[in-house]
């Protein structure tokens, strides 16, 4: 299973950093027009795009940055002439810290919710959490970003708006810093999560070995969370790897509405200055990272349900 794990994870890798490669080389405009500026000559230019290797065709200079990629080397940025490697490594703590908060934020408020809309299929309260499930749902992440900053950074104060303080510096800080942009990343997963947990909740308890439980007089509390909530949790194990993809795709939207300096924003910035070995860079780490929270959740599998792992 993990050679064929890593056989996948080689075929998505040249998929998507071919693709993305052509795609960003198909967008109007030339990094020597970022770098020398309108008014430079087209002589200049010509020059830069020689010792840049741009004059070459698009597949020659693919593959010479895929054999680059092998030995640990993404090349050089354009624009800053800092190591591709060096300025991911220093941009990648402030994504990882912010999807880590955001999971933790959708599955703590996850849990409960789906628990009690579960135990109280079709009440009032059943209703009033799918009622917000869904207005959550329907919230764009950009949208939900401006009104917390409205409510929270504007009208209340009691948190930034923008900014960013680094953990070594201060904790304190640095969970103010990433409390509302993980809330806003977290707020649409939690209500997928939550959704899912209630209708797989609703299933499990219908079960003959939970009305054999019953039976046996133990309480509701100990039969919902005991036997109830483990075997309806392998659908929640695949959402959160799945849903992954959503949120390094949110990533890229909250760092630049909340100024983070994450890979997200590094990504755009490249983008819009036609940085190409830099936006490569990003493309392979959220490739790379992507395909391995996904093979770690085909082995949770086997630890949430037994039968998978017997199987």
């Amino acid at each position: 299973m993990i050679l064929l794990r890593l056989v996948r994870l080689l075929v998505v890798l040249l998929v998507v950093t071919f693709l993305s490669y052509v795609l960003l080389n198909l967008l109007p405009g030339d990094p020597t027009t970022q770098i020398l500026g309108l008014s430079a000559s087209e002589e200049a230019r010509a020059q830069l795009r020689a010792e840049l290797d741009l004059d070459q065709p698009l597949t020659v200079r693919y593959l010479g940055w895929l054999g680059g990629l092998v030995t640990g080397d993404m090349g050089t940025s354009y624009i800053t002439s800092v190591p591709v490697a060096e300025a991911l490594a220093e941009r990648l703590p402030v994504t990882l810290e912010l999807l880590v908060a955001a999971q933790l934020i959708a599955l703590g408020l996850a849990v409960p919710v789906g628990v009690a809309a579960a135990r109280r299929a079709g009440r009032t309260l059943d209703q009033v959490l799918t009622t917000l499930s869904f207005g959550l749902l329907s919230t764009p992440v950009f949208v939900l970003g401006v009104v917390l900053i409205l409510v929270f950074a504007v009208k209340l104060q009691v948190l930034p708006a923008t900014g960013w303080t680094p953990i070594s510096l201060d904790l304190g800080w640095n969970l103010t810093s990433v409390l509302l942009p993980a809330v806003t990343l977290g707020c649409g997963q939690m209500a997928v999560y939550a959704r899912l947990l209630r209708t797989d909740l609703i299933a499990t308890l219908q079960e003959d070995y939970i009305t054999l439980a019953r039976a046996r007089g133990l309480s509701p509390r100990r039969i919902l969370w005991r036997h109830a909530l483990r075997p309806s949790a392998i659908s929640l194990v695949t959402a959160v790897g799945l849903n992954l993809g959503a949120l390094i795709g949110g990533t890229v939207i909250i760092e630049t509405l909340f100024g983070l300096p994450g890979v997200g924003r590094l990504i755009v910035d490249s983008i819009f200055s036609r940085d190409y070995l830099t936006v490569q860079g990003g493309v392979v780490l959220i490739s790379v990272g992507y395909v391995l929270v996904n093979f770690v959740v085909d082995l949770v599998y086997a630890a949430v349900d037994p039968r998978i792992r017997h199987a």
